[in-house]
């Protein structure tokens, strides 16, 4: 390390103050949460907005200083957009409604519409269009790190769900499809480089692309137990199966049964009974000889799903095959104008509605109420065709129907013949190794890379002239990384009862030198000592506060810095150091004369 660097980057006490506070905040369940409020690294604003105290900005700059260094050596060439977007780029995408009420929207004083941007495909797509204009000129990979907003029904875990957070976003722009993959690649080596050298164990695991659009999607978990999401994993070595339980394609460990029915369809009276789960016990009959029906809408459309009655059903895949990105539970009236039934007895068996009809709903909400027409879509899992002996609602209210038969009492179609809809768990069949079974475990996102393809080059109207001369639309890629979330996943991997254990690569200081003394003359030794060892190019942090030792120390290792020096009685007495490993708390003695060797040994200078 370069001693004036040193210099510079390493703080008295006095002059760069702790925040450190001693009881975990109301609000915080999480360890990274919980630690980062009492350890000074961040303080609440307000719901999902946090303000980064001094410690936790350096934090921050380091994880951002290796993402710039790891993307730069991959080809990558820095920008910086806007965060406020212009509301006509999301309608050009048509994703103006799809990002929904997570989008924060705003007007500007002539009344034009805003958005506070939560991803910048659009913006930087645009970008690429001003300058774009040979393919000479590819392949090209820009990328920034900045704020995003999001408006999180329920921010919670400190950084790791708000509302305002830092990310690193990427966009490339290819020829063809080889020039994408083999960028997608590097990005794939890079994460692997930003996450190992800021000390974070992740995976990667196939994902689906969501509102992003795209085709291949990897996103890189941290395996945790307070994780959002579902990781399906058949093991965690190189080469095991890794997906995200949206993404899972649903083989089942059993067979379903595929007998015919030799008795026709009958209505059996119900009564009081509407979950699977309740009929199944009332009939005494196999809950997976069951179809179990969902049924969603949103303000243009009304998807009918049959499933299964064992499993549950995967909104993600639902999204994919319907292109229909938002929809919720659809209402009790629109399922009685639908199945003519109230909720909990709709099935295929004499629905009286039609795939691709249009039927007239109403749509109420305080202020008015409106008559709306939608469209109907129904879906059904592959796993129902050709069974029999089958059990569903009867569209009628307390009533369900026996003996169904796939193909004779209803059908599914022929471009339907091979829809999963089904939400994969753990036991059930790895995809392509048939022979193992899901294990699950819950992970925390910290990057995703995305292969996006043509959705907004074509969006854009982006061409480039291709070496014929003739005009091109370039395929895309994206790739990001959650820098706040990385910071607080780094803490929730390395902390202990007393506190944070920062990696070194990304510590604010490599080192908490704890003063303790009594009087001006007794400091102004442990003054020297700090002089000395930030000349030998440590970046050191000097608690020279007039507090007990047992404060310090107890700051010492909530902050969790890699290496503690304590200088006290026995440096003033005897010039000894005692020098602690946080991660290890092991000991040792030093003398300001040996001290030299140690750090070149120890601390890698």
């Amino acid at each position: 390390m370069n001693q004036d660097n040193s210099r510079t980057s390493s703080k008295k006490a006095s002059e760069f103050p702790l925040f450190t506070v001693h009881d975990d905040p109301k609000d915080a369940v999480v360890a990274s949460h919980k630690l980062l409020i009492r350890a000074g690294f961040i303080r609440k604003q307000a719901s999902g907005f946090y303000t980064q105290m001094p410690f936790a900005v350096i934090i921050q700059q380091n994880i951002e200083n290796i993402i710039r260094d790891e993307m730069n050596k991959a080809g990558a060439i820095e920008v910086k957009l806007p965060v406020l977007t212009d509301a006509e780029l999301w309608k050009t995408s048509k994703r103006w409604e799809v990002m929904g009420s997570e989008m924060m929207r705003m007007t500007d004083r002539h009344k034009n519409p805003f958005a506070l941007g939560p991803t910048h495909e659009e913006s930087m797509t645009t970008l690429a269009a001003s300058f774009l204009k040979s393919y000479k000129q590819m392949p090209l990979n820009l990328y920034q790190i900045g704020l995003k907003y999001r408006d999180e029904i329920r921010p919670r875990y400190g950084l790791i769900r708000c509302r305002e957070f830092t990310m690193k976003d990427a966009y490339s722009f290819h020829m063809d499809d080889e020039s994408l993959d083999n960028t997608y690649q590097k990005m794939r080596v890079a994460y692997k480089n930003i996450f190992n050298r800021c000390g974070l164990q992740t995976i990667a695991v196939q994902a689906d692309s969501g509102a992003m659009g795209g085709s291949a999607s990897e996103e890189y978990m941290v395996p945790s137990e307070i994780g959002e999401e579902t990781l399906l994993v058949s093991g965690f070595e190189e080469n095991d199966y890794k997906s995200n339980s949206e993404k899972t394609e649903f083989i089942p460990s059993y067979s379903y049964e595929k007998n015919k029915s030799t008795a026709d369809a009958l209505k059996v009276e119900t009564p009081n009974v509407k979950t699977v789960e309740e009929v199944a016990a009332f009939l005494k009959a196999d809950i997976r000889n069951f179809i179990k029906t969902v049924i969603y809408e949103n303000v243009e459309t009304i998807l009918i799903c049959f499933i299964p009655g064992d499993r549950d059903i995967n909104e993600a895949k639902l999204k994919n095959i319907s292109g229909q990105s938002e929809f919720e539970m659809a209402s009790s009236e629109t399922i009685k104008i639908i199945t003519g039934a109230i909720p909990g007895f709709a099935g295929p068996f004499g629905l009286p509605v039609k795939h691709g009809q249009k039927i007239i709903v109403t749509n109420q909400d305080e202020s008015n109420t409106q008559k709306i027409e939608k469209e109907v879509r129904i879906y059904f899992d592959r796993n129902l065709e050709s069974r029999g002996n089958l059990i569903s609602g009867g569209n009628q209210n307390d009533t369900h129907c026996i003996n169904l038969q796939e193909g004779r009492d209803f059908s599914i179609p022929e471009n339907q013949k091979n829809l999963d809809l089904v939400l994969a768990r753990e036991g059930d069949l790895v995809p392509n190794h048939p022979e193992k079974k899901l294990l699950a475990t819950k992970g925390i996102e910290v990057g995703h890379i995305f292969k996006l393809g043509y959705k907004y080059t074509q969006a854009f109207k982006l061409t480039v002239l291709d070496k014929n001369g003739k005009a091109h639309t370039p395929t895309m890629g994206t790739y990001g990384i959650g820098v706040g979330r990385t910071m607080a996943t780094v803490v929730e991997q390395n902390h202990d009862e007393k506190g944070i254990i920062w990696p070194s690569s990304i510590s604010p200081f490599q080192v908490y030198l704890t003063g303790i003394f009594k009087g001006d003359e007794q400091k102004a030794v442990i003054d020297d000592l700090f002089e000395k060892l930030v000349n030998l190019g440590l970046k050191i942090y000097y608690d020279d506060r007039s507090e007990n030792p047992g404060v310090k120390f107890n700051d010492a290792d909530l902050v969790g810095f890699p290496w503690q020096f304590t200088a006290g009685k026995n440096f003033i007495n005897s010039g000894e150091i005692e020098i602690k490993n946080r991660r290890t708390g092991e000991k040792t003695m030093a003398s300001l004369d040996s001290i030299d060797k140690f750090i070149k040994d120890n601390l890698m200078i």
